[in-house]
């Protein structure tokens, strides 16, 4: 288009600013044309920043997008890792508002206020903060993370949680144990603290990606727990008088018995916090200082994770994509419990074309709903379980089959016919690794040949945290790191890498998870020696010459390259 009042023959020269985001990232080899086309057709269904689908699609790191958004409107980086942020100052924007608008103030100098802000040039959120706060403002960029991160630090719940709590405990008479039981029971009202407490609880849980809130009794006090990339963190300590207030509320909100203690429930609660759809399964367990609860915490907003982003390496990808599109046959995914199984399995599922075929699944419980796919879930009261599902599930003529658990011998052999009948079956199971699980098979009783007929591929996968890429430091392994990498067969590196914390991690080094897997592909020798029911070790041996990496020597390809430390992999994959 030519500028007004120009000579239309004129040809104009658009600069690197002025060029859309997508287009710069492509221009700068950060992003791929399929990855933006992707992310725009998913702009089309939900309206976001280019630059965010990007991120949640594991297209793009997001310090990448922030240096380019900088680069594209010539704003300057604000240093949210290392650098302090004046809580009074940034307590000038509601906090609804801030997380809202993804904006942070940083400080105030001579009536100017410098805010970091994740779009830095939306004008009319500028003048927004001008009109609130009566001062100019000075626009820096930076990522969604640091900037949610900060603003959870300058809004902790903390003190809260600890006021709330004291009004509780003072709300409460001083008398008879059992009394002030039935008490508290009775006082549950919208306007109580214990109704603060958890809506707290349940927020700062959010907030910090935690997967469960642990609210344990102990003898002098209530501690609240949060398990943050796979690791519990202590939160508060509460006075352990609040403790039956809290259960009882909790009780509520997910539609169990308040009045039965000592027998252990299961309840579900669903919220909406911060925008986001969030599922909260609810547990509970008599101690012997009280009841102990753990929550759950499911965000149905978050996006799927895709296999790219699983962390599987090149070979192991390319294998596991080669398994996934046999047209029958079982795909297992092995693993303790909470080693991200269900995860593979979605990202799975969603590789898969859902409107050729006919996609079924039956689960404990449906975690993530897809379009074009129909989902069961098991239900005791009406005598639902995995195996009776399963059975339910042959007759409506699936092409794909999703047990989330194969527990007992019953399901196990419904999942073997299935997938000697021409169906595609995808589980999980719990064993140690790959070859583990596959004896599992025998072990509850399935015959070595049916298991090595319907068997395509194993898959045994752990979850590591990522050293926080905003504070990687490399350095000089120790000792006892190099006798790791010597008990693996493989040569010591002159370097690794820790994260030496920062505001992004909370001072923890790690931000996030990856997984590490062992793909153990079936083969005509792995066939006869489970039908010969050979040992562990001869199954192993057999299947690492056959060209499956182990799952330590996946973790340890993860470590010299940076992503994770010797001692993440020494607390996550350790293997007898």
């Amino acid at each position: 288009m030519a500028p007004e009042g120009g000579d239309v023959g004129l040809r104009v020269v658009t600069t690197e600013s002025e060029l859309k985001l997508g287009q710069l990232l492509l221009a700068r080899g950060l992003i791929t044309e399929e990855q933006l086309a992707r992310a725009l057709d998913v702009q089309r269904l939900n309206p976001a920043p280019v630059g965010a689908l990007l991120v949640s699609q594991g297209a793009i790191e997001e310090d990448a997008l922030t240096r380019a958004v900088s680069e594209q409107l010539g704003t300057e980086v604000a240093d949210l890792k290392h650098g302090e942020v004046d809580a009074d100052t940034a307590r000038l924007i509601p906090e609804d508002f801030a997380r809202r608008n993804l904006v942070l103030p940083l400080r105030r100098v001579n009536g100017l206020l410098a805010v970091a802000m994740c779009d830095p040039g939306n004008l009319s959120l500028i003048n927004d903060l001008r009109l609130m706060t009566g001062l100019q403002i000075q626009a820096y960029v930076a990522g969604r993370t640091d900037i949610l991160a900060h603003l959870s630090r300058v809004h902790s719940v903390r003190p809260r949680l600890q006021q709330a709590a004291r009004s509780l405990e003072e709300s409460r008479p001083q008398i008879g144990v059992e009394r002030t039981i039935t008490l508290d029971l009775g006082n549950i009202t919208a306007s109580s603290p214990a109704v603060e407490i958890v809506n707290l609880l349940i927020t700062q849980g959010l907030r910090d990606r935690a997967s469960d809130i642990h609210i344990e009794p102990q003898k002098d006090f209530l501690r609240i727990r949060l398990r943050i990339d796979g690791v519990l963190q202590d939160v508060a300590h509460l006075p352990n008088s609040t403790g039956a207030a809290l259960a009882s509320r909790v009780k509520i909100m997910a539609g169990m018995n308040i009045v039965e203690r000592r027998r252990a429930q299961d309840g579900q609660i669903s919220l909406n916090i911060d925008g986001r759809q969030l599922d909260v399964r609810v547990a509970t367990i008599e101690t012997i200082w009280g009841e102990k609860l753990v929550l759950r915490l499911l965000d149905r907003s978050r996006s799927l994770i895709n296999l790219p982003q699983l962390g599987f390496s090149k070979r192991a990808s390319a294998e596991y994509h080669r398994i996934l599109h046999s047209p029958y046959g079982m795909l297992i995914v092995s693993g303790p419990t909470g080693s991200g199984k269900t995860t593979t399995l979605y990202a799975s599922i969603n590789e898969l074309d859902k409107q050729a075929r006919n996609i079924m699944t039956i689960e404990d419980p449906v975690e993530y709903m897809f379009d074009s796919i129909n989902q069961s879930q098991i239900n005791k009261l009406a005598d639902i379980s995995f195996a009776h599902g399963l059975r339910a599930i042959l007759r409506q003529d699936p092409d794909i089959i999703l047990v989330g658990e194969i527990r007992d011998r019953e399901t196990a052999e419904i999942a073997v016919q299935s997938a000697l009948t021409g169906h595609l079956v995808l589980s999980s199971l719990h064993a140690t690794d790959a070859v583990g699980a596959l004896l599992r098979f025998i072990d509850m009783g399935i015959e070595g040949f049916l298991v090595a007929s319907s068997v395509n591929a194993i898959v045994a996968q752990r979850l590591v945290r990522k050293i926080c890429e905003a504070c990687r430091e490399p350095y000089e392994p120790a000792a006892e790191e190099l006798d790791f990498a010597d008990s693996l067969g493989l040569p010591a590196p002159k370097a690794v890498y820790r994260g030496q914390g920062c505001s992004r991690c909370n001072m923890t080094g790690y931000f996030d998870r990856i997984g590490v897997f062992e793909v153990l592909a079936m083969n005509d020798h792995l066939k006869r020696l489970v039908i010969a029911r050979a040992s562990h070790r001869e199954i192993l041996e057999a299947a690492v010459a056959g060209g499956m990496v182990p799952l330590r020597v996946d973790a340890w390809d993860r470590v010299t390259s940076g992503v994770t430390t010797v001692s993440e992999v020494l607390r996550s994959v350790y293997i007898i």
